[in-house]
């Protein structure tokens, strides 16, 4: 079984080397900074959300995600910035990654504002090849990697209504060597999302969001997101990605400030037989910065 769990590994490390490398979330609609630096202080408000993402619970070297992200609109209220720290670990692979966040909005309305944002920070890389068995020699697999800092930048535009949202962006624009070779790149990713809430009784809302993600050498991408939002306090989720996941999310508004949220996936293909399924927490606080208070909850 541990031969079957390396065999399995390297078809992943292929994967997350030369296909979709940045980390996925069942709870995309509540981490949005991490891929959109335009959404920092989008929400008129100081917040902070910690989430972490346990992959295929029970498989030798699956993923481990955990983000912190911190974000305000400044006292110049076009102006919003944030922090964005990251540690993400899939096998030997281990990256910690740390990005300032700005945006600037066009107000056209109070409901009604266009934000372009810019994200710079850095990835620091390290590759525990040693603790690899192999059956081949493979060049690319050959040395171990300590502390390999890459610096990047990205971009994203965000569009926020009353009742709705629509996102685009990059959040790494440098497509830089893993090993400092041309073989392992850090590829550029694209993200679209959008979504809306609807009120369909008094105290019943759904929420449909949706996300695509798009890189060179991979498939696209598609994650679909429907909650149903219970007496403004509870959110019940399904989730669904394209052809690789389905799952389910549980949150609740404990105070107008604080929502904390539980999630679950169900692989779809041949590696559901080899893990227990995929879980993740999620923690998000929210601070007024006026004396009018919050708007609870908040559905983006």
């Amino acid at each position: 079984m541990k031969a079957l769990h390396f065999s399995f590994f390297f078809v992943l490390l292929a994967t997350t080397v030369f296909g979709q490398q940045e980390a996925q979330f069942t709870q995309f609609t509540d981490n949005q900074l991490f891929v959109n630096p335009a959404y920092a202080g989008s929400n008129g408000m100081l917040n902070a959300t910690a989430l972490h993402r346990q992959q295929w619970v029970g498989f030798n070297g699956g993923p481990q995600t955990s983000t912190f992200s911190f974000h305000s609109p400044m006292n110049y209220e076009s102006v919003g910035l944030g922090l964005t720290m990251v540690s993400d670990q899939i096998g030997p692979l281990n990256q910690n990654m740390i990005y300032g966040d700005f945006s600037y909005s066009l107000k056209f309305s109070n409901q009604h504002r266009l934000s372009f944002g810019l994200k710079a920070g850095m990835n620091v890389i390290t590759l525990n090849t040693s603790t690899l068995i192999t059956t081949e020699d493979d060049p690319s697999l050959s040395k171990d990697v300590r502390n390999q800092v890459n610096p990047n930048l990205g971009f994203g535009v965000y569009y926020r209504a009353k009742n709705w949202f629509f996102g685009a962006s990059s959040p790494k624009l440098f497509e830089q060597s893993y090993d400092g070779t041309a073989l392992n790149l850090e590829k550029r990713h694209f993200f679209v999302n959008t979504g809306a809430v609807f009120a369909l009784t008094p105290t019943f809302k759904l929420r449909p969001v949706v996300q695509a993600k798009m890189t060179a050498g991979a498939p696209l991408s598609l994650d679909l997101s429907l909650a149903g939002i219970i007496q403004e306090r509870f959110f019940v989720g399904a989730f669904y990605r394209l052809s690789a996941a389905t799952g389910v999310y549980l949150q609740y508004q404990v105070a107008p400030t604080l929502r904390v949220g539980v999630a679950t996936e169900l692989g779809l293909t041949a590696m559901r037989k080899y893990n227990d399924g995929t879980y993740e927490i999620m923690l998000s606080y929210d601070i007024s910065r006026k004396q009018s208070g919050i708007k609870s909850p908040r559905y983006f």
